[in-house]
């Protein structure tokens, strides 16, 4: 009995696959993938070549088509009547625009323990794929990740005309359906020539990446036929910069270099 509670310590796993790329994925997620016996994933948004580092045996649940309660259930009756471990794998990272907040709270009243694996998110892979910092020295310092109002209302403090105003790195997910709305709000505080990154399916095959003006950013939008998928990075660290950090400047002194 003493094994048995201690094999369901943990039970299951909410594990972040990445933007696409199965290379992207943590050391430890390929872990869970390869021994779990039960993976539950969002097959609309994970592709399937991460299924191929899940056990030949392994239980492979589909979810695009089920409710959060079809979910959770699945997941606690594995768990509770079948004693197997589980993954419930999600795109990205789960602290972010994941639906994974109402999944842990339900997963915690049915008293089924679990752990929270962190993931790539879409902003960073697109900062690696255009070989840029978001966050360069006497130039921006500050990345703000959020999305427009559409079915999801967001809260008022949070509109993006208001965030705009800071002219930080801004990651826009979830918008590419109001990209017009979203492109006037930038406009009213970043320049129109300001430099936006427009990412579709990062990691994926059918991947694009296109660097435009903002005045331009709808229009590349509807060009290209993107309506879901799609980050766009709008942020003066796009443009060819000097800005250097003090941290390995030569005249900089602190506690490891006097």
């Amino acid at each position: 009995m003493e094994n048995q509670l201690n094999s369901l310590k943990t039970a299951v796993y909410i594990v972040g696959a990445g933007p696409g790329d199965p290379d992207l994925l943590t050391v430890k997620a390929q872990k869970l993938l390869s021994t779990a016996d039960v993976i539950l994933f969002a097959d609309a948004l994970v592709p399937e070549q991460i299924l191929d580092l899940c056990r030949q045996d392994a239980e492979i649940i589909r979810t695009a088509d089920k409710t959060l309660e079809e979910i959770v259930a699945l997941m606690v009756e594995r768990v509770r009547s079948q004693h197997k471990s589980v993954v419930r794998l999600h795109s990205g990272d789960p602290s972010l625009y994941s639906a994974v907040h109402e999944q842990m709270q339900m997963l915690a009243e049915a008293n089924i323990p679990f752990e929270v694996i962190p993931g790539i998110s879409a902003f960073q892979a697109a900062a690696a794929k255009l070989k840029v910092e978001l966050t360069v020295p006497g130039l921006v310092q500050t990345i703000i990740l959020t999305r427009i109002s559409g079915r999801t209302e967001v809260p008022t403090t949070e509109e993006l005309t208001t965030l705009a105003a800071h002219q930080a790195s801004l990651c826009l997910y979830l918008s590419a359906r109001h990209v017009e709305n979203a492109q006037a709000k930038l406009l009213e505080h970043y320049l129109s020539d300001t430099l936006v990154a427009i990412c579709f399916r990062l990691g994926w095959p059918d991947e694009k990446i296109r660097v435009v003006p903002l005045n331009q950013m709808a229009e590349c939008t509807h060009q290209e036929n993107l309506i879901r998928t799609t980050l766009y990075i709008i942020s003066p660290a796009l443009l060819p910069t000097s800005g250097r950090s003090r941290l390995y400047n030569p005249e900089y002194h602190h506690l490891f270099r006097s």
